[in-house]
């Protein structure tokens, strides 16, 4: 009791100027991130977990910039497929696709 009481102004601050109490959209948005914990334990080597961490790191990109993951990737692993130049890869970045193929996600 001493230590509540101890803190109280801290404590009923959020009655005061609005803040929520609900942890749902945080506990929301680090789920993906929890889920995918468990998962990368079996990328299997070193080098599986850094391409993993390539692949999340292009995927939350693709997200950040408006741009729909999958056909993101079915677009630019087909043109690297194809031949699409070495010196020419920062055009498939995902900013950079979007400009380019004016999608709408």
């Amino acid at each position: 009791m001493r230590y509540a009481l101890a803190r109280w102004n801290g404590l009923t601050r959020f009655l005061y100027d609005g803040i929520e109490l609900d942890t749902n959209p945080v506990e929301r948005a680090i789920r993906p991130v929890a889920l995918g914990r468990k998962n990368h334990l079996f990328a299997g080597s070193d080098g599986g977990g850094a391409r993993w961490a390539t692949v999340c790191t292009l995927i939350e990109t693709c997200k950040l910039n408006g741009v729909e993951p999958y056909a993101y990737l079915h677009d630019v692993l087909t043109r690297m497929v194809g031949g699409h130049p070495i010196n020419r890869i920062d055009e498939l970045l995902p900013w950079a696709w979007k400009a380019a193929n004016h999608v709408k996600t």
